[in-house]
């Protein structure tokens, strides 16, 4: 008797492209993932600059407040300086004054090296701001495209699974049995088509005789190498491989 393929050839190819649905739209989370954390790590540069600009100023507060100690200290050593009884303690006082005096040199010149820095910091933030702007608006049009992208898989894979519960009964059980157990061992191809003499998946060379039982339909016909169903297809199809 003659088998009809057609149905069962309709059938994986609903499948093939059922699985390859599938498999992209399982790694979309993976990829919305690495889009958040693309946003996330330009949030992080402007966070450290900001970070980076706070020790700064404490830095900097710290310093003033060194500045102002030591300062008073000055004007405590040169009220000192009228209540003086010799020479010697003038002299020590006068010494006292301008090792201070060279202490608030030194750190006023911190302070103002440290502005400098802070300068260089307020534009580093403008910069990583305007960049992290940037990168977010291109991240967020590049994640609403893959919802949207997603979302049409899904309809897809849906119609495609409805178009598949109409075959369904349309297959003998018997064959639909041998197409699920080939399929669960072969990654979901349990058909192949032969191409000139040669099966389409594993490139093994067929014999003529089973060339011919292929041809004719009366029986399912395995690959005696990769065990999947071999048919005669209605139109020449591309290679492919295991």
């Amino acid at each position: 008797m003659d088998i009809d393929f057609d149905q069962v050839i309709q059938l994986q190819h609903l499948d093939s492209e059922i699985h390859n649905l599938t498999a992209i739209l399982e790694g979309i989370p993976r990829v919305s993932q690495d889009i958040d954390r693309k946003i996330q790590a330009g949030s992080q540069a402007v966070a450290e600059a900001k970070e980076k600009m706070a020790h700064n100023q404490k830095k900097r507060r710290d310093l003033e407040a060194e500045v102002k100690d030591i300062k008073g200290q000055i004007a405590k050593y040169k009220r000192q300086l009228n209540d003086v009884k010799t020479n010697k303690e003038y002299t020590s006082l006068l010494r006292e004054i301008e090792e201070s005096q060279h202490k608030v040199d030194d750190i006023e010149e911190e302070i103002i090296a440290e502005m400098l820095v802070a300068d260089d910091i307020e534009e580093e933030i403008r910069v990583a701001a305007l960049k992290q702007d940037q990168e977010e608006q291109n991240h967020l049009k590049e994640k609403r495209a893959l919802e949207q992208k997603a979302k049409e898989m899904e309809e897809r894979r849906a119609k495609l699974s409805e178009e598949r519960k109409v075959i369904l009964p349309l297959i003998p059980p018997d064959v639909m049995r041998l197409y699920e157990a080939i399929s669960l061992k072969k990654g979901g191809i349990a058909l192949s088509p032969v191409l000139g003499d040669f099966c389409a998946m594993c490139h093994m060379r067929i014999r003529p005789q089973m060339l011919n039982e292929i041809r004719d339909k009366s029986k399912i016909i395995l690959c005696e190498n990769c065990g999947r169903v071999l048919y005669w297809p209605a139109k020449p199809e591309p290679p492919k491989t295991e």
